[in-house]
């Protein structure tokens, strides 16, 4: 038997839908394992979806070894394409939305379509007339077309509200591809076409290699979240207190020539007592975003605590005492508060806390003689 006989012929639809069933089975375990430590519903759907596709393929494989023509048969393999299509949009929106009364209601109206639409393999046939070839080809029409309109109500409503939109329309439209040459092979070719109906058994690869690789960035962009959230300030997004100390000691012990500036914002507590503390809250993100935009080139910034944000300048090129007083002007240009700010340049045998408590003690001292000013330690 040559190769191109053995995929053309039986055992190369079974070996095709093998190795989907594989490719199927990795996306599960990658869905399952993250459902046991984040226990999101979206993973669930996926998981249940996943199952589908295994029976929906194992079915096909049985079809393959034990060909049937019984409309049961047919009937349950175009049901559970069906269901393992919704399910599948169902977990991908999930993945990256919180499922509320609302979602819930839209899920229950298109199963509930999709148990409708199913019904019409059987009873469709009552009220229309044709030939015993016509009728069976007539039976899976109504879900065959209801799939196209899944597809696109995917394009339209699942789409914009997920991440990884290239990914999702790659998926979507190899989908549209592979369903249409079936519809073509079955309903203009008589199912007599075997280059569409290989091409029908191969493009379901490329699908659920990028539903595989999809699941997997999801878990990347989690991780990612997870560390963000972990070495970040939830209201300012500058880097919290414990990472700024720990990149400010490796810069001690790998003595690199780097600054320390030390911020405070003036009468932020009169500020929150008398225009309450969304103000004050609003006022912080201000002061961290200027902070930011002028010391992301020459270093990073954090929030120490409160009030209190941080610089640490790691550009050796930089002038710390410069860059501490174009923050400072435009804080008192582009807000309705002004900053205090203390400087102390790394010497020889300061340790990380040293360094940090004479920009504090700076800032202090700035306080203390008049505010809004910078004053090097």
């Amino acid at each position: 038997m040559t190769f191109p006989e053995f995929i053309s012929g039986p055992y190369g639809s079974v070996f095709l839908y093998s190795m989907l069933i594989v490719t199927i089975l990795m996306t599960l375990l990658v869905s399952f394992r993250f459902l046991m430590n984040r226990r999101k519903i979206g993973y669930l759907s996926m998981i249940v979806a996943l199952f589908i596709m295994l029976a929906q393929y194992g079915e096909q494989i049985r079809q393959v070894l034990q060909p049937s023509h019984s409309d049961p048969a047919a009937y349950a393999a175009l049901l559970l394409k069906t269901l393992a299509f919704v399910l599948t949009n169902i977990g991908i929106y999930q993945l990256y939305n919180a499922t509320r009364a609302r979602d819930m209601a839209v899920i229950l109206f298109f199963t509930a379509v999709t148990v409708l639409v199913s019904l019409s393999y059987w009873y469709a046939p009552l009220w229309l007339s044709g030939s015993a070839e016509q009728m069976k080809l007539l039976k899976p029409l109504g879900m065959e077309l209801y799939l196209f309109v899944l597809l696109f109500l995917s394009f339209l409503l699942v789409n914009p509200r997920i991440g990884q939109n290239g990914k999702y329309q790659l998926m979507l439209t190899v989908y549209f591809v592979s369903h249409t040459l079936h519809m073509a092979n079955v309903y203009l070719f008589d199912g007599d076409q075997p280059a569409l109906a290989l091409l029908e058994e191969t493009l379901p690869f490329l699908f659920h290699t990028v539903l595989f690789l999809f699941m997997v960035e999801r878990v990347i962009e989690i991780m990612q979240a997870i560390y963000n959230s972990s070495i970040t300030d939830g209201l300012t997004r500058l880097y919290n207190r414990k990472y700024f100390y720990n990149r400010v000691r490796q810069c001690v012990s790998q003595k690199e020539p780097v600054s320390v500036i030390f911020s405070d914002i003036d009468n932020f507590k009169k500020l929150n007592d008398t225009k309450g503390h969304q103000m004050g809250d609003q006022v912080l993100k201000q002061v961290a975003h200027i902070m930011k935009e002028e010391a992301e080139e020459f270093g990073l910034c954090g929030r120490y605590g409160g009030e209190e944000m941080v610089v640490l300048v790691t550009d050796p090129e930089a002038d710390a005492a410069e860059l501490a007083e174009r923050i400072r002007a435009r804080v008192e240009a582009e807000t309705i508060v002004t900053v205090s700010m203390g400087l102390c340049r790394l010497k020889k045998g300061f340790t990380a806390d040293e360094s940090l408590r004479r920009a504090d003690e700076a800032m202090y001292q700035a306080k203390t003689s008049g505010k809004n000013k910078v004053i090097a330690s």
